[in-house]
C-alpha cells in the first residue's frame, strides 16, 4: 500500500513517517521545508520518496497518483502567529487543505487522515470536552482547522472519500520546535538568570507524548479503513492536564538553572496571548470505546520526558 504524508518532515509527520516505513508501507513525503527539517527523516530518508513542494500551489500533483491514504499534517503550527498574521494560517492551513482534497478527489485516493486541533473548541463550556461540543474557535488557527474539518466532511458526502479527523491536544516529544517547552528552553539558553513566561501561569492544558500520538493516529486510521466510508472524528489527548507553572518548574529542574521567573499575562484573565485557550482537557471516551486506544503516559510524564530530550538536543543545561 502506498501512503502519502504531507508535512512529513515536521514534528508529528516525521515520527509518523518512520512508523509507516517500519510497518512496510511505500511512503511518499511532501514538505516545503518552511518549518520542516529533512534531518528529522535521517533514519528513513533512503527508504521513502521525498518531494519538496508547496501545497499552497502544488507543482507535483502526480505524486498523489496510486496513493491509498493521505495523512494531511502539513500546516503552520504556531497559534500565536495566527493572531498577528491571520493570512498565513488561511494560506497554509485552509488553502493547502483544499488543494490536498482536490488532488485526493482527482486521483481517487480512498482515505484522508486530517490533523485537526483541540483549538477548534475555543473556550469549551464542558471539561473534559467531547467531540459533539460546539465548535467556537477563538484563534484564526482554530478557525482554519475547523474550516478544514468542514471541507473534509463535504468531500466525504460529495465524493465518497473516507476521512479521519483527529483533534490533537498539545503534542510533545523529541524534535519539537514550537510550544511552551521549546519556548522556555530557548529563553533559558539566551539568558539563564531570568525567564519570561507568557501568561500568568495558571493556564492548564493536556499534553500527549508523540509515541502515544502516532499509536492513536494509526489505530484510528485502521479502524476507519475497516469500517468503510464516513467521517470519523476523534479527540486525541490525555486523561489529565498540567498547568504552565508546573511546566516551568519541570523545565527549570531539568535544566539545572535557577532563574528569576517573570509572568507576563497578555489579557486580564491571564492568557499568554489573545486567542490562547486558558484551559483545555479533551474527553477521549470515544476513541477509547470505538478504537481501543488510550495514552500510555500522563501529561506530566510527557512533559518531563520531552524536557529532558530537548535539553540534550538544544544544548540547554547548567550541568
Amino acid at each position: 500500500m502506498r501512503v502519502l504524508v504531507t508535512g512529513g518532515a515536521g514534528f508529528i509527520g516525521s515520527f509518523l513517517t518512520e512508523r509507516l516505513v517500519e510497518m512496510g508501507f511505500d511512503v511518499v513525503v511532501i514538505d516545503n521545508l518552511s518549518s520542516g527539517d529533512l534531518g528529522r527523516l535521517g533514519n528513513v530518508i533512503d527508504r521513502i520518496r521525498f518531494v519538496k513542494d508547496d501545497l499552497k500551489s502544488p507543482s507535483n500533483p502526480d505524486v498523489f497518483r496510486d496513493v491509498d491514504t493521505v495523512f494531511h499534517l502539513a500546516a503552520n503550527p504556531e497559534v500565536r502567529v495566527s493572531v498577528t498574521e491571520p493570512r498565513v494560517h488561511f494560506d497554509e492551513n485552509v488553502l493547502a487543505t483544499f488543494n490536498v482534497l482536490e488532488l485526493v478527489r482527482k486521483y481517487g485516493v480512498k482515505t484522508v487522515v486530517y490533523a485537526s486541533s483541540s483549538t477548534v473548541y475555543g473556550d469549551a463550556k464542558i471539561i473534559p470536552t467531547p467531540e459533539d461540543h460546539p465548535i467556537q474557535p477563538i484563534s484564526v488557527y482554530g478557525a482554519a482547522k475547523a474550516a478544514g474539518e468542514v471541507m473534509c466532511g463535504t468531500y466525504v458526502r460529495l465524493y465518497g472519500i473516507n476521512c479521519v479527523i483527529l483533534r490533537y491536544a498539545n503534542i510533545v516529544g523529541p524534535r519539537l520546535r514550537h510550544g511552551v517547552i521549546y519556548d522556555l528552553l530557548m529563553k533559558l539558553r539566551k539568558n539563564s538568570s531570568e525567564l519570561e513566561v507568557l501568561g500568568d501561569g495558571t493556564q492548564e492544558k493536556s499534553y500527549l507524548y508523540i509515541t502515544d500520538t502516532i499509536n492513536a493516529t494509526l489505530m484510528a486510521w485502521e479502524h476507519a479503513v475497516k469500517n468503510g466510508v464516513g467521517v470519523y472524528t476523534y479527540n486525541v489527548g490525555n486523561q489529565d492536564s498540567i498547568s504552565v507553572r508546573d511546566i516551568v518548574g519541570i523545565v527549570i529542574r531539568a535544566s539545572g538553572f535557577n532563574p528569576r521567573i517573570i509572568y507576563k499575562p497578555a489579557t486580564p484573565d491571564g492568557r499568554g496571548w489573545p486567542g490562547d485557550v486558558k484551559r483545555m482537557l479533551l474527553s477521549i471516551d470515544r476513541i477509547i470505546r470505538e478504537v481501543g486506544w488510550r495514552p500510555g503516559m500522563s501529561s506530566r510524564e510527557a512533559i518531563e520526558l520531552t524536557a529532558r530530550s530537548l535539553i540534550k538536543e538544544l544544548g540547554v543545561s547548567n550541568d
